[in-house]
């Protein structure tokens, strides 16, 4: 999996540094941030709906879609995708309740 958002948020950067004409990636950087941020919204709200309705096979295209469009947000405010995986990484090595994940996440 790993490898395939990399792959994918490659091919995002490449778009971003090298526009290609009719490139929906492009298109999105070219629109900018309130674009970029108006997409992520719709697709969190589909995967939503699509999960809320059952529909598995929907739902996974639509967390796809979801992130897609946040690798696009990535690449727009230079977050390194190794960044998000030290994070993760961090986040998965916790131990302890809900409530002390989330305090202690709040303090770092």
């Amino acid at each position: 999996m790993t490898d395939t958002l990399k792959g994918l948020y490659e091919v995002v950067l490449e778009r971003r540094d090298h526009p290609q004409e009719g490139s929906y990636t492009c298109y999105l950087f070219e629109e900018g941030l309130d674009k970029i941020l108006k997409k992520c919204g719709e697709e969190c709200s589909e995967v939503i709906i699509a999960a809320k309705n059952g529909k598995n096979e929907e739902t996974e295209e639509e967390i796809c879609d979801l992130l897609y469009h946040l690798l696009v947000l990535m690449a727009q405010q230079d977050i390194p995708l190794e960044h998000i995986q030290t994070i993760l990484e961090a986040r998965r090595q916790k131990i302890g309740n809900l409530k002390q994940f989330h305090q202690s996440d709040h303090n770092t």
